[in-house]
């Protein structure tokens, strides 16, 4: 009974007195499954990861035919980064036929997280008919159904949640870029007597304030528009305290791992075409272009290189990418790396002869993917510094990463993008162009099938016209482009931050200094 009240305590979030509880049961029968499950809940609750994956072990271990402890365990790894066990936990769940809400919404999250969306959505669906009150429960399946392209289901999912709690920030931000908002449809009223309200969690003000100025943008009012984006990022700018410094360092450290010139022998998979650049700068774009040919499969984007690299060199920082990281791969058997790499993409990547890995931060380690992997392709994208620069200013990241601070300001938008040049223009230099090359989205837009043509001719690829009609690609997305990339290529993208005008001057003074915008081009 005790156990219960336990629970019960964790479903309010009374975590001293439930551990106290567990203890107390454990003290008596240490074989209990149920007490070292409820202090796992608690340890991912207050993420320590490594410390609930142990206590969900224990529980599995004690009853194997429980399925939430394997659920439980399989949400635990994929935060660790431990897809192939994460999914072999999840498989163990599935195979036990849960029928409660939680533990489908988790195998829902684990298998979305791992990059199987067509696996996720019907647990999705499922927790939400066993329970249509919940609304985070509700969010993840309108998600899951944006994902698969289905923006009508995605729609009464996300209004259905905000009916229940219209309190959930990142669900209002979602709607909103679901579709275009109109004079007559939006809810723009109801956004900002929210954003108005006292409020300590500047992930709130950003959700609220993107949702406001995507409006905005929408009904044709672009200075109002970019007066929102800057009062939804001041906090989380304050909070964070970036500094541009580091990045400047890590850029450096990144072009030092490959200094010189390099021609390397023939070696290792072909299979891997490596998608990087800048975020919003068509990354997804072109993903879907490639992944149109049937000899293409897109893994998504993947962080498998930066972790197996992080876990070779064994350095202490709590950073996946961080510049001790790249100094010490000196050490580590790239070779090795390479090929451990391709193995740790099972069993997403394997069905076709290529895939893609379009994870844009990969652009760190592109001289270290070459070495590892002499026979990938490496596809860098570029796009005006205006329009990227602001496209990135005006994107929502995930929160939970710090590798995007640079996004809360424009001025440090501006550095990032002077330092993201710098390093594309070594890789340009030391990498052979037969495996590093880039194209710009302005390209694509203005020669959608010569690019094309281009890029199938750099991955050894057999033309192939589906590969024009990417918008017609049923595979899930789970980008920032989710809306976007099923529809034909459009150009009313290009040239955007002229709409802005003088509100991007401090943005544009920068890179007009580094050379990269001319005082005529931006006036």
């Amino acid at each position: 009974m005790s156990l219960d009240h336990a629970e019960a305590l964790l479903g309010r979030k009374a975590y001293q007195e439930a551990h106290r509880l567990c203890l107390a049961v454990l003290g008596a029968d240490p074989s209990d499954a149920r007490a070292w499950f409820l202090l796992g809940v608690i340890a991912a609750d207050h993420d320590n990861p490594v410390k609930a994956a142990e206590l969900f072990d224990r529980a599995a271990d004690l009853a194997p035919g429980i399925a939430r402890h394997h659920a439980h365990l399989a949400r635990t790894m994929i935060a660790l980064n431990r897809q192939p066990e994460a999914l072999a936990a999840a498989d163990r769940a599935v195979a036990l036929a849960p029928g409660d809400a939680l533990t489908l919404d988790t195998l829902g999250v684990v298998f979305t997280r791992a990059g199987q969306h067509d696996r996720a959505l019907p647990f999705f669906e499922r927790t939400v008919a066993l329970d249509g009150a919940n609304a985070g429960f509700l969010y993840n399946l309108a998600a899951s159904r944006q994902f698969a392209g289905d923006f009508a289901g995605a729609e009464t999912a996300y209004a259905r949640a905000l009916d229940l709690d219209p309190t959930l920030h990142r669900a209002w931000s979602s709607r909103v870029q679901l579709a275009r908002q109109t004079p007559d449809r939006n809810f723009a009223a109801t956004l900002e007597a929210q954003f108005a309200q006292p409020s300590s969690d500047p992930d709130r003000a950003l959700h609220l304030g993107h949702a406001l100025a995507k409006t905005y943008e929408d009904l044709g009012e672009p200075a109002r528009a970019l007066d929102w984006f800057l009062k939804a990022k001041a906090a989380k700018r304050q909070a964070v305290a970036y500094s541009g410094d580091e990045d400047a360092a890590l850029f450096a450290a990144a072009a030092a791992t490959v200094p010189a010139p390099l021609a390397l022998a023939p070696a290792g998979s072909e299979e891997p075409i490596f998608i990087v650049g800048l975020p919003r700068s068509g990354t997804t774009l072109i993903d879907r272009i490639l992944s149109s040919h049937p000899q293409v499969a897109s893994a998504g984007e993947l962080s498998n290189f930066a972790l197996l690299l992080k876990r070779a060199t064994g350095t202490p920082s709590n950073l996946v990418m961080d510049i001790e990281t790249l100094r010490a791969a000196e050490q580590v058997d790239l070779a090795a790396l390479g090929q451990a790499y391709v193995d740790s993409t099972r069993p997403l990547t394997g069905a076709t002869p290529r895939f893609i890995d379009k994870m844009p931060l990969n652009v760190i380690y592109a001289g270290l993917i070459h070495r590892a992997l002499p026979n990938a392709r490496i596809i860098c994208l570029r796009r005006d510094p205006m329009d990227v620069c602001l496209s990135n200013f005006r994107q929502l990241f995930a929160t939970g990463f710090s590798y995007y601070n640079y996004a809360y300001d424009l001025e440090d938008v501006a550095r990032y993008y002077v330092g993201f040049d710098r390093l594309v223009a070594h890789w340009r230099a030391v990498l052979p162009a037969e495996r590093f090359t880039e194209i710009g989205y302005e390209d694509m837009v203005a020669d959608q099938e010569g690019e094309t043509r281009r890029l199938l001719a750099f991955c050894g690829l057999d033309w192939d016209p589906r590969c024009l009609d990417f918008h017609e690609n049923a595979a899930p997305v789970a980008t920032a482009s989710s809306v976007q990339v099923r529809q034909p290529l459009y150009s009313t993208s290009v040239g955007r931050w002229r709409r802005y005008g003088a509100g991007l001057a401090p943005m544009r003074d920068i890179l007009e200094a580094a050379g990269l915008v001319s005082p005529e081009a931006s006036s």
